[in-house]
């Protein structure tokens, strides 16, 4: 009787067992809690991950399974970036996203209970050196109904690649822009002289030979025979017209005659000078182009009638017939126009030839003032040794104080010694005289040295048409993660930068082929070319840029023991 007893009171035990279990599975599945989540629900699109532009990008896939997310349940997930700063832990919170079950009235995404579902999260960090060793965690906030419930933390990528933040260390070896000088050894130049004619005639009038523009050809002539070295003649041109009031044969007969005698004037004072050299002629019988620019320049009331009246026809005779009505019509023909294109015009072409390099540093020993600012800018560009560079730029300040260039060109001279104080100072000092593009960008180029990105936003802003502004663009496009506008900013140039800006767009082999030409290569040369190796699996090269790049600046070698770039590479 009493086994009967024992029998029935564990049966009844067992059925409460069952019923409360089914209970807590109801409460955990539909009820009271949620169920723990796993790395296997979330997929990171790059693990580990990788700074841009001074961030630390994450896009984060999320699925929340079958019969999990509680019809009532609100749940926050919070992306956090621990990590170790000095010896204490810190934690980077990033963008949380809050999700619903079916039944709950709010504005968040909806999941359902029965098949799950999926979401992106995108998030950033400012990246601190020290997340190059970090875990990126999810953190969840949970209720169902008024219940706060627990969801432990999950991890679901680890560690940061920092390639891109190399770019401090690139930037100190950009090329600065220079202020350009405008030296020209041989310039050409023109002289035009211009003769008129009465109507109808072709003969030279004594009084046009005495104008100022024929006398100034004259002298020119005789000035570029005496002298020989600083002055070449090209050739001479003479070209002549005449109106087109008249007959086409008259007119072709007329301009032929006025240029024969032009030419013959001009010969004959090429002789008299005893000068040697081309001269080509040629003549414009009806000269329509002259004359309806003359009309357009007019002030004639009705100067577009004129016109209109013209284009209107195209056969020459109609078109002479017209002019000689519209003369009789507007007396400003006759007089202001017609006679104007009865002419000849005389052009001396030739070259002024300015002094060599070797009289131009002569000259500079000699009395530097008498060497203008191009010639002066120009010796300082070719100067041998920096020291010389430097005094003829200074000097070069002390003659034309309110030219700038040379003092940013001081500066660009500095900043290449490493003096980047000395550099600020001049390229502030240039910009008080004289808003140069090349001084902003310059300090453009300082401010992305010190890490202030928007100041060297604003900078380079201003520097439109600055000498060599590709190199600062290039810059700074790369810090603010723009890789593909840095590559095309930098073009073929072989620099530090322009190769951090190809291998960040995966460019390997013109990232390789950039650092081969790099001009005196640094450490950071090597590093950078011990990546491109590394990312293409050829370890053992890249094992020899890093040691290279570490004999150069052993100071590398505490990041590089954390570079998630080189982890597989013997250090």
């Amino acid at each position: 009787m009493l086994y009967l007893r024992r029998r029935e009171l564990k049966k009844k035990m067992k059925k409460a067992l069952i019923s409360l279990a089914g209970v807590m599975l109801l409460m955990t599945s539909c009820g009271g809690g949620l169920k723990s989540l796993s790395a296997d629900n979330f997929k990171v699109a790059s693990n580990p991950l990788e700074v841009e532009g001074g961030q630390v990008q994450a896009t984060i896939n999320g699925l929340f399974p079958e019969q999990y997310m509680n019809r009532k349940a609100v749940v926050t997930v919070t992306p956090e970036l621990r990590y170790t700063q000095n010896g204490v832990q810190q934690t980077a919170k990033g963008q949380s996203a809050t999700f619903q079950g079916e039944k709950v009235m709010g504005n968040d995404q909806v999941i359902s209970y029965l098949l799950g579902g999926h979401y992106t999260m995108k998030t950033a960090f400012p990246y601190e050196a020290a997340m190059q060793q970090s875990d990126l965690y999810l953190t969840f906030d949970a209720k169902v109904g008024n219940k706060q419930v627990r969801v432990p933390a999950v991890k679901i990528a680890e560690g940061v690649v920092a390639t891109s933040e190399l770019y401090h260390q690139a930037v100190t070896t950009a090329q600065p822009c220079v202020a350009p000088d405008a030296f020209q050894r041989i310039t050409e130049q023109r002289l035009d002289a211009s003769v008129k004619f009465l109507i109808q005639q072709a003969e030279l009038r004594k009084s046009e030979l005495q104008s100022n523009s024929v006398q100034d050809f004259v002298k020119l002539l005789q000035q570029i025979a005496r002298d020989q070295e600083g002055l070449n003649l090209s050739n001479v041109e003479i070209s002549a017209y005449a109106s087109p009031d008249g007959g086409v044969k008259l007119n072709e007969q007329l301009a032929n005659k006025r240029q024969q005698n032009t030419e013959s004037y001009v010969r004959q004072q090429m002789k008299n000078a005893n000068l040697e050299g081309g001269v080509s002629s040629e003549y414009t019988a009806q000269d329509w182009e002259g004359f309806q620019e003359l009309v357009k320049a007019s002030n004639i009331p009705d100067k577009d009638v004129i016109l209109r009246v013209l284009s209107m026809y195209q056969d020459p005779q109609e078109r002479e017939q017209q002019i000689k009505n519209l003369s009789q019509g507007f007396k400003e023909l006759a007089d202001g126009i017609l006679p104007e294109l009865r002419r000849a015009r005389m052009t001396i072409n030739y070259e002024v030839i300015g002094r060599d390099d070797e009289q131009i540093f002569s000259q500079y020993e000699q009395d530097a003032s008498k060497l203008s600012v191009e010639e002066l800018l120009y010796a300082a560009s070719i100067a041998r040794t920096d020291g010389e560079k430097e005094d003829i730029l200074k000097t070069t300040n002390r003659l034309y104080a309110n030219d700038a260039r040379a003092l940013n060109n001081l500066g660009v001279l500095a900043l290449q010694q490493g003096k980047k104080g000395e550099a600020q100072r001049y390229f502030q000092q240039a910009q008080t005289v004289q808003q140069l593009p090349e001084s902003s960008a310059n300090l453009g180029l300082l401010a992305l040295q010190a890490g202030d990105l928007q100041q060297a936003e604003n900078l380079i802003a201003k520097s439109a048409g600055a000498n060599g502004l590709s190199e600062a663009l290039g810059n700074l496009h790369l810090a603010q993660g723009n890789y593909a506008l840095a590559q095309q900013d930098f073009g073929y140039r072989p620099s530090n930068s322009a190769a951090l800006a190809q291998l960040l767009n995966k460019d390997y082999a013109r990232a390789q082929q950039t650092l081969k030409n790099v001009k005196n290569g640094d450490a950071v040369t090597d590093y950078l070319a011990a990546i491109v190796q590394a990312r293409q699996g050829n370890n053992d090269a890249a094992a020899s840029f890093l040691r290279s790049a570490l004999q150069k600046d052993p100071s590398l070698k505490s990041y590089a023991d954390k570079d998630l770039e080189l982890k597989d590479v013997s250090k």
